[in-house]
């Protein structure tokens, strides 16, 4: 039976790094969350994302998160990545109401160049320190750091804001 606690979108993000700097995107201003403001590639999970595919065991799918982040980099920015780990989570309330999971991974560059759908307007690939000067989504630019302590061996850390 549906129950409306428990029903929630899932989304996940990715933070794209190549050649020590952080892909980042700029929202398109019709975009009806967060318009004009830049995030990292990302998108909602839909049941074709696994149901369309056999099963990697009698009864389960793997990799669900991983496959995802690579669809939509595809399809946000033509880029192709690699090398998918796991960096935080959160949950966001919808404008509409709908709880919506937020899976953040990250990911090595592949091949390559961006090109940009029509949803963004602009990229860059800034350092965490050249991050500051953009207009990022809340949670943003922690992610970036979190990820580049990571980078630099430091233990990874739950998300905190400073």
């Amino acid at each position: 039976m549906y129950n409306p606690n428990k029903a929630h979108y899932v989304v996940v993000t990715g933070v794209i790094k190549k050649d020590g700097k952080f892909l980042i995107t700029k929202r398109a201003p019709t975009e009806k969350a967060f318009p004009n403001q830049w995030t990292v590639p990302g998108g909602k999970l839909d049941k074709k994302d696994y149901s369309n595919r056999a099963k990697d065991t009698s009864s389960h799918w793997y990799n669900i998160f991983e496959n995802l982040l690579r669809r939509e980099v595809e399809e946000e920015t033509k880029l192709k990545i690699k090398n998918i780990g796991y960096l935080t989570s959160m949950i966001y309330e919808r404008s509409d109401g709908i709880p919506t999971i937020i899976i953040s991974l990250f990911a090595d560059h592949d091949s390559g160049d961006v090109e940009l759908c029509p949803e963004l307007t602009e990229h860059a690939w800034v350092t965490l320190e050249e991050a500051k000067n953009y207009d990022l989504i809340e949670g943003i630019y922690e992610e970036l750091e979190m990820l580049d302590q990571y980078l630099q061996g430091n233990s990874p850390r739950e998300w905190s804001k400073k």
